[in-house]
């Protein structure tokens, strides 16, 4: 049987026809005010054309004030939704599920990119960030909400919340960084009610038939494993969730912490009771026999980041080569062209050690 080539239908009804998918990758190929631009419209389709199952968007922000880097995808507002159209119907043309992936940067947001200070649970002094008023809370969780109807509204198959990557649910889920008093601070049951309140909240808005899915990661940023394990169990028991998308830096390691260095960080999600709930991992899953690897560790289906940029159709080159490996780094600026990034995202490429040629 060929690598990954099997389909997986999730709880909300949608099918995904193989066990690839496009992981969110920040690209900055959009406009300055969120709008899709032709290079990241060629770069996401490309990627559908080389048959990746699922075609996920870079973290696409909530608010104006949660954007994260330049030339980011938005959908905070309603002149977003032309072109979340036009990007929706060309991945589904080529019968990939197309997926918004939905972000706040929270603390992370530069203060000269946003033009204010940025926001956060709690006043962070080394960010410059202040602290979110509760009715701000609210807001953000319903703009959360929003996003997802305007995804909907666009014609995605679904979405995922961006609760990963020290962003701002991540911010929250951290007691290092959430020192808040009130009802979203505290334990971890507060901490988290966040993400359980955007969860739902998209779930009756959008209806049962809507993907939804949820990106976390579980060390790095305040997170402790322990916790991560424990979101990831409240959100399969309260069956809303579609899949886990765990962003695991490495999907060949141990735990950090040596209390749960029996098995790999990977089994520890992978032995999770999980029901109809599907589970995604990230972190160097390069080569085809990574790919068995994590597939055989109980894992649904992949998560592929720099395997995707260095080839548009790596699942076809998987699929076709079960001893695939991908090309080596570093790369040309010309290879990078030639597989659809515009030279913006070549650029920023750069920022990633040993990746592109001098």
């Amino acid at each position: 049987m060929e690598i990954g080539n099997a389909e997986i239908e999730f709880a909300c009804g949608k099918r995904m026809k193989n066990c690839f998918m496009l992981a969110p990758l920040t690209n900055c190929q959009s406009h300055e005010d969120g709008r899709l631009s032709d290079n990241e419209f060629h770069w996401l389709t490309m990627r559908a054309k080389g048959q990746f199952g699922m075609t996920m968007t870079c973290a696409a922000h909530v608010q104006a004030v949660g954007q994260g880097f330049p030339g980011q995808l938005g959908i905070f507002s309603d002149r977003h939704l032309e072109g979340h159209k036009r990007l929706a119907a060309a991945i589904q043309a080529e019968h990939s599920l197309a997926v918004a992936q939905l972000h706040h940067a929270g603390m992370r947001s530069p203060s000269d990119l946003i033009g204010t200070e940025p926001v956060c649970p709690s006043a962070d002094e080394e960010t410059g960030s202040r602290a979110l008023t509760l009715d701000e809370v609210h807001t953000l969780r319903d703009d959360f909400i929003a996003a997802a109807v305007r995804a909907q509204q666009s014609g995605y198959d679904g979405v995922e919340v961006h609760g990963a990557h020290g962003y701002v649910i991540c911010q929250f889920l951290s007691e290092t960084y959430n020192r808040r008093d009130d009802q979203y601070g505290g334990a971890l049951e507060n901490r988290a009610r966040l993400l359980f309140e955007i969860v739902s909240g998209i779930r009756a808005a959008c209806g049962d038939g809507f993907l939804i899915g949820v990106r976390l990661s579980p060390e790095r940023f305040g997170m402790r494993l322990a916790e991560a394990l424990t979101v990831c169990q409240q959100l399969i028991d309260g069956e809303e969730t579609d899949f886990l998308d765990i962003s695991l830096w490495d999907s060949f390691k141990l735990p950090v912490e040596e209390e749960f260095q029996d098995k790999s960080l990977l089994a520890h999600f992978a032995d999770l009771p999980r029901g109809n709930v599907r589970l995604t991992v990230a972190g160097k899953i390069m080569s085809a026999e990574n790919v068995r690897d994590v597939l055989a560790g109980g894992i649904d289906f992949v998560a592929i980041g720099r395997g995707a940029i260095l080839h548009h159709d790596y699942p076809q080159k998987v699929m076709a080569d079960a001893q695939f490996e991908p090309v080596a780094l570093p790369v040309s600026r010309a290879h990078l062209n030639k597989e659809g990034l515009s030279e913006t995202f070549v650029q920023y490429m750069h920022n990633w050690k040993g990746f592109v040629a001098d």
